[in-house]
């Protein structure tokens, strides 16, 4: 029995240092193999960022991305949602600007008016014609 076991250790130490390793992969070895990404690289190594932030970036990472895989569909309609709201926002915005421009001239044209012979459409009308840039309320008041 000792025989073999000094067998055993006159071939290991004659063995090269690749023959070592291969036998025998320690976990060191494999963690100094990997590399860091290029955003840890430049920020906490050359920076110089205090750890404490990589530490809470990283677990950041970890939760975002379980929560991604958790809530794909819930994320994805929400996401949709604001891109139709933002889509549709310009269009509110100027259909509101429309309607306090209709408003504020029909008040105008109401007050410059002594008489009611005019019908709300009439008025309507003209209110709309100025708002788009129209000068239609010139005639309305020269009459």
């Amino acid at each position: 029995m000792e025989k073999k076991n000094s067998i055993n250790e006159q071939e290991i130490k004659k063995s090269t240092f690749e023959q070592r390793k291969k036998r025998n992969p320690s976990n060191s070895v494999q963690i100094n193999d990997k590399k860091l990404p290029w955003w840890v690289e430049f920020l906490f190594v050359q920076i110089g960022l205090p750890d404490k932030w990589l530490i809470y970036l990283l677990r950041t990472k970890k939760k975002t991305n379980e929560l991604f895989k958790n809530e794909k569909k819930f994320l994805f309609s929400i996401f949709v949602f604001l891109l139709t709201v933002g889509y549709f926002q310009p269009v509110i915005k100027y259909s509101t600007t429309k309607l306090k421009c209709q408003s504020k001239a029909k008040a105008y044209i109401l007050n410059k008016l002594k008489s009611n012979k005019y019908d709300i459409a009439t008025i309507n009308m003209i209110a709309v014609n100025f708002c788009n840039g129209g000068k239609e309320i010139d005639n309305f008041e020269s009459k």
